[in-house]
C-alpha cells in the first residue's frame, strides 16, 4: 500500500471524526427537554365543565417552583375558570388575561402539578396555554413558543370536533367584559405585560440567535480542520 493512499485514508477518517464531533456539540448544546404538559379527560370542542391538568416540569436542582402564570387561549375567559387541585398551600388568582397558581416553594426537582375546571371549551381545534414558571431563586422558564419543535414550546391541548348539537353556553356575567378587554392573541404574549417582563429579567435561557451562532462556529471549526488535514496530506505527497 502506497504512502499516498494511506495518507488519504487518514485524512478521510479525520474528516469523519471532525464532522461527528461537530454534530455532537450541536446536540449536547441544545435546549433543555423539560416542558409543561397539559391533558384533559374531555378534550372536545364545546365540552362543558372540563377539568384540565397541567404538569410543569422542574429544571432546577437547587430551587423549587413557587408560581405558575398562564395566559388563557382565545375563547376562555378567566371568569369561567375555577381551581381544581394543586400543591398543598397553593392558591389560584384570576387575572385580566389568565390566572396564576402559586404558594409555598416546592422541593427542588419536584414538578408543579395542578388542575383547573373550565366552564366550556371553545369551538377550536387546539388550545395554547402560554406559561411562565417561576422558581424560588427568581429564575423564570418561559413556555410561550408557538412552535412545538422550538426551544420553549407552550403547552397545547388538541381538541376533538364538537359533539353533534353542541352549542356555546351563555357566558358568565363578567366573562363578556373580560373577553372584550383581553388583548388579541398576538398581544397576549406574556412578555407584553409589565409584570411579566419583570419576571422574565432573570431568565437565563439562550435565544434562537445564540444557537444559530453556536452552529455556525462549529461548522467553521470543522471546515478548518478538514482544510488543514488536506493541506498536510498534499505537502507529504
Amino acid at each position: 500500500m502506497s504512502y499516498a493512499r494511506t495518507s488519504h485514508r487518514t485524512a478521510r477518517r479525520l474528516t469523519l471524526v471532525t464532522a461527528a464531533s461537530a454534530i455532537a456539540v450541536l446536540l449536547t448544546a441544545g435546549p433543555a427537554s423539560a416542558h409543561v404538559e397539559v391533558e384533559a379527560s374531555k378534550a372536545q370542542a364545546l365540552a362543558e365543565n372540563v377539568e384540565i391538568s397541567f404538569d410543569a416540569e422542574s429544571e432546577s436542582d437547587t430551587a423549587g417552583v413557587v408560581k405558575v402564570r398562564v395566559v388563557l387561549p382565545e375563547g376562555i375567559a378567566p371568569a369561567d375558570v375555577t381551581y381544581g387541585e394543586g400543591p398543598k398551600g397553593w392558591k389560584f388568582t384570576a387575572g385580566d388575561d389568565g390566572y396564576t397558581v402559586g404558594g409555598p416553594e416546592l422541593k427542588a426537582g419536584v414538578n408543579a402539578e395542578y388542575s383547573i375546571v373550565v366552564k366550556q371549551l371553545p369551538d377550536a381545534k387546539e388550545l395554547t396555554f402560554k406559561t411562565l414558571q417561576t422558581y424560588s431563586d427568581d429564575r423564570v422558564d418561559r413556555w410561550i413558543g408557538l412552535d412545538e419543535d422550538g426551544e420553549n414550546p407552550a403547552p397545547v391541548l388538541e381538541l376533538k370536533a364538537a359533539a353533534p348539537g353542541a352549542k356555546p353556553v351563555s357566558p358568565s356575567p363578567s366573562a363578556s367584559e373580560s373577553a372584550s378587554a383581553s388583548p388579541t392573541p398576538e398581544e397576549t404574549e406574556p412578555s407584553a405585560s409589565p409584570a411579566v417582563r419583570a419576571e422574565e429579567k432573570d431568565d437565563d435561557g439562550m435565544s434562537t440567535g445564540a444557537w444559530i451562532g453556536i452552529g455556525a462556529a462549529v461548522v467553521v471549526v470543522a471546515g478548518g480542520a478538514v482544510y488543514l488535514v488536506r493541506r498536510r496530506v498534499g505537502a507529504q505527497q
